[in-house]
């Protein structure tokens, strides 16, 4: 594999904020033919930490290093659970439907864990929340995107959040445009394609 194959990124990271992308990881989530998963291993789990900025190379590699299987597939277990419990939240605030308790349990469990596994520390520029002796542990990746999930959901941000306008889609992300006025999850992908069928439709 080519020195270019290996830094090309395997995500469509076009979300806006990790928590949304990681919904996203279930691509065609909405199609008949079925979804689409791109969390099929750890270390796709582990790919997407580093394309996201949540979790550096080395640390990544870190988590490899003497790694049960049994625990690595918990934890690859654990996000997808957190992912649908999250997806089924925001989609369904996005449709003003109020989520389930049994989704908010499940989001309040992950979120809970995440917080007992941060240690405060002291650091150059004052106090902050890190993973200290837990950042070697297998479910690391778990603790993370929970902690990332629960910071938007529990800010002013979800209030930006939008869905792809191509139905079969339905992509998350967040809309920082001048005015509130974004429609794709990307535009070389789902906003040319609704363009070309507008454009077939005409003729």
């Amino acid at each position: 594999m080519s020195a270019t194959a290996q830094s090309a990124t395997l995500f469509d990271l076009c979300g806006g904020h990790p928590a949304l992308d990681l919904v996203n990881s279930l691509d065609n989530r909405f199609r008949e033919d079925g979804p689409n998963e791109m969390l099929a291993s750890y270390a796709d789990l582990l790919r997407f930490l580093e394309e996201t900025g949540l979790l550096s190379r080395q640390r990544a590699r870190g988590l490899t290093k003497g790694l049960a299987p049994e625990a690595a597939q918990r934890a690859l277990l654990s996000v997808r659970e957190l992912r649908e419990s999250a997806a089924t939240v925001i989609y369904g605030i996005l449709e003003e439907k109020p989520p389930s308790q049994a989704d908010l349990q499940v989001l309040e469990r992950h979120f809970f864990e995440a917080g007992r596994h941060q240690e405060l520390q002291w650091e150059r520029s004052g106090l902050a929340w890190n993973w200290g002796r837990f950042e070697t542990e297998p479910d690391l990746p778990v603790w993370i995107l929970a902690r990332s999930l629960s910071e938007i959901l529990l800010s002013d941000q979800m209030a930006r959040v939008r869905t792809c306008a191509v139905h079969t889609c339905r992509w998350l992300f967040l809309d920082t445009s001048k005015n509130h006025s974004r429609r794709w999850c990307n535009m070389k992908v789902c906003g040319n394609r609704m363009k070309a069928r507008r454009f077939q439709a005409r003729q």
